[in-house]
């Protein structure tokens, strides 16, 4: 299980996050953008080290760099003075990082922290870049871009408070992380639907609509998945075993959701500057 985890990872360290950036903010976040290699090329290299203080000092290094990224938060939100839904989703994506980088170094350094497996701390960091940074951040673009909708911002707003009560919900009990896979899961529904019946159909481009549109459907199958596992968690029934949610939802999420949605927004982007 944990090579795909690992690569999984490298994909939302190196590629997903840098992109991600681009599309929140381009000019404030270009200093974070451009050393975020310097960050993300140590982190990578700690996956594949043997546990122990080499892979400790690059998982560090990483969450030094993760902990720059969530500094951006406050510094955004003193400008803006806004707690909209589109602002709630963007200041999610620029902290959540920080919760993996934080679970990468203990899981590295072989420390169970708060009482959390490894195995556990291990998922944690890809959770927190894909469900964290790139869910929240796409929900936030998908409500930027359709405004009047009373959905758009109820998505906006769900995933980063499903995200975090999953959060809490480990400190609590299966129960209440199966709350939080509630209302996470409603919340990316949300972004899917939105996604296929007002973004997609707006866009001439016929590779953007398709990248829109896998992205819509992968939600509908890897949100089920988790739903499940939570569900089987909570209450003790058969469900899918941890290598079989990577391989699934884990790898869904990262190639189908997150790498299409972002490929997909920054063609829009690019084709909107271009327009003007």
């Amino acid at each position: 299980m944990f090579p795909l985890v690992n690569v999984i990872v490298m994909l939302g360290m190196l590629v997903v996050v840098p992109a991600g950036l681009r599309l929140v903010d381009p000019v404030r976040l270009a200093p974070v953008r451009r050393m975020w290699p310097l960050f993300a090329a140590p982190g990578a290299v700690a996956l594949w080290l043997p546990r122990g203080p080499v892979a400790v000092t690059l998982a560090a290094v990483y969450a030094s760099g993760t902990v720059l990224l969530a500094a951006q938060a406050p510094r955004r939100l003193a400008r803006t003075r806004s707690f909209a839904p589109v602002e709630v989703a963007v200041l999610t994506a620029l902290v959540t990082p920080s919760v993996a980088g934080l679970a990468l170094v203990a899981e590295r350094a072989g420390h169970e922290l708060f009482g959390f497996t490894l195995p556990i701390l291990a998922l944690t960091v890809p959770h927190f870049h894909f469900a964290g940074f790139t869910a929240a951040l796409v929900a936030g673009l998908v409500c930027g871009a359709v405004r009047t909708s009373a959905l758009a911002r109820f998505a906006a707003l769900s995933v980063p408070l499903g995200t975090l009560t999953v959060l809490g919900g480990y400190f609590v009990d299966d129960w209440a992380e199966l709350a939080g896979a509630l209302v996470l899961t409603a919340g990316m529904w949300a972004v899917g639907l939105l996604t296929w019946r007002d973004v997609r159909s707006t866009q001439r481009d016929r590779f953007t609509r398709a990248l829109l549109a896998v992205s819509a459907a992968v939600l509908v199958a890897t949100m089920l998945l988790a739903l499940s596992w939570a569900v089987g968690e909570a209450a003790d029934v058969p469900h899918p075993n941890l290598t079989w949610m990577a391989a699934t939802h884990g790898l869904g999420n990262a190639l189908g959701f997150a790498l299409c949605s972002l490929l997909a927004w920054r063609r829009i982007k690019d084709m909107k500057e271009s327009a003007v």
